[in-house]
């Protein structure tokens, strides 16, 4: 059972301010290095003289840790306490954020960017599982609401302040931009943030299983990788990409095989859990090909500053900030399968208009409203999706269901992003235009497709009017 020891605060309360003013600083952390690295892609290339796959594996190399290692920061969060854990989750960041700015080359970068991912595991599940054991079951989709949209003010000004940042001084900064929300947030949780636990969890950590887990995903993502520039029948490539199968499927079997597995998969067997996941897989790979392609593409085939392509996605976070809190009341009234259905159909147009995007760009007609479409899916979507997640799950399990819920979103943008080079027949070289150019437009028909497909899901997989948030007995 989890004990929190102030539980059922309100939303209105000063204590249950200071609580959400923590984890969506911290969480901001995580959403920052997801959103103003890819801005800051063309720079990187340049000064350090990276290929396609280099660059990829930078975004990648931070991406694969956090979604192998996300299941075991839940399982710490649970044991060990989830203040505790989301703090050293921060301090980690932050000292991995630190090294990452004076990295010397394109190795040294992906391995840090490896390191902070790590930073990123533990902090990430313990936000939504801070909240969740915080505040009383009738606030609780309101507070999840409003980290959604209050964190997507970072996700705003992060990459217009990433952009300026690469514009006029270093893509550098971009990560020392993140040691003072490390001390902000330290120094609110140390005083504010209520201690939970779940008293129940017993048993050794699944060191094993996140190893399996990461060697997998890192294989396969290796392969995908790799196929851009050497083709499917290249023995490097085949060579990663059954690998990757192979630990994967060692994975599953070592699950189902240990006493304790970071993830049990008896989850699985409650329907509203696996379908919430799966919609989560394909819609959160679609983001990670929009967001990191969207912002390269701006400012290598339509030439505009780092800034300006910083600037495009300014209508999804505004439009998250204003209304995700209201969308997590809606949610509770009409339960998740209607905004998870429209909204990633919604989404899927705005992705699907961004095939326009070319040399020259009107940005009110090809970049503004596609992407307020986007942003509206993914406001109506976002927060009764995670508000299903964690109420699919007994409230002892919210770390974990956090935790395998991000690593599933993790890895959907992980691969993807991976493998869309090779499916676009992009090649090695993101600083070309005229192979940019066809390359995005298949990018972003094959990103629609998937959000589309979510809608799908959604809608032949949840059904009822059971609110979002609803607590398993």
């Amino acid at each position: 059972m989890t004990t929190p020891e102030a539980p059922g605060l309100r939303y209105s309360e000063a204590a249950g301010r200071w609580v959400l003013a923590a984890t969506v600083l911290g969480s901001s952390l995580a959403f920052l290095d997801s959103t103003v690295v890819n801005i800051a892609v063309p720079a990187i290339g340049r000064e350090l003289g990276a290929g396609a796959t280099g660059l990829t594996w930078t975004v990648n190399g931070y991406t694969l840790t956090l979604a192998a290692f996300v299941l075991i920061g839940g399982s710490l969060g649970d044991r060990l306490g989830r203040r505790r854990v989301f703090m050293v989750g921060v301090a980690w960041f932050g000292l991995a954020s630190l090294v990452c700015a004076l990295a010397p080359n394109i190795g040294l970068l992906v391995a840090f960017r490896a390191l902070q991912g790590v930073g990123a595991a533990l902090l990430t599940p313990g936000a939504l599982a801070i909240l969740h054991a915080a505040f009383r079951t009738e606030d609780r989709s309101r507070a999840i609401g409003a980290w959604s949209g209050l964190a997507g003010i970072t996700g705003a000004v992060g990459p217009l302040l990433g952009g300026w940042l690469v514009d006029v001084a270093s893509w550098r900064w971009i990560f020392l931009i993140n040691v003072p929300v490390v001390i902000a947030v330290l120094a609110i949780s140390a005083k504010h943030v209520p201690e939970s636990r779940d008293e129940s969890a017993t048993g050794r950590l699944d060191v094993g299983g996140a190893l399996l887990a990461a060697g997998g995903l890192g294989a396969l993502t290796y392969g995908l990788s790799a196929w851009s520039e050497q083709g499917l029948t290249a023995p490097a490539v085949l060579l990663g990409l059954t690998l990757g199968g192979l630990l994967l499927a060692a994975f599953v079997g070592w699950e189902a095989r240990i006493r304790h597995p970071m993830m049990p998969l008896d989850v699985f067997r409650i329907r509203r859990f696996s379908v919430t996941n799966l919609v989560t897989l394909v819609v959160y790979a679609a983001l990670g090909g929009v967001f990191f392609w969207l912002v390269v593409t701006l400012q290598v085939v339509a030439e505009w500053s780092a800034l300006a392509a910083g600037l495009s996605l300014l209508p999804v976070t505004v439009l998250m900030l204003l209304f995700s809190p209201r969308a997590g009341v809606l949610g509770d009234r009409l339960g998740p399968r209607i905004p998870m259905t429209v909204g990633p159909l919604i989404a899927a147009v705005g992705v699907a208009l961004l095939m326009r995007v070319g040399t020259d760009p009107s940005y009110v007609v090809d970049v503004l409203i596609p992407v307020s479409l986007l942003g509206a899916g993914l406001t109506i979507t976002v927060t009764p999706l995670t508000a299903t997640v964690l109420g699919a799950v007994d409230q002892a399990r919210t770390g974990l269901a956090s935790g395998v819920n991000n690593a599933v979103a993790r890895t959907g943008g992980l691969l993807l992003v991976a493998v869309l080079p090779a499916l676009t027949a992009l090649g090695d070289d993101f600083a070309d235009p005229v192979a940019l150019h066809p390359a995005f437009r298949t990018a972003m028909l094959i990103c629609a497709g998937l959000l589309a497909l979510g809608g799908v899901v959604a809608a032949l997989g949840l059904g009822g009017k059971q609110p979002a948030s609803a607590d398993r007995a």
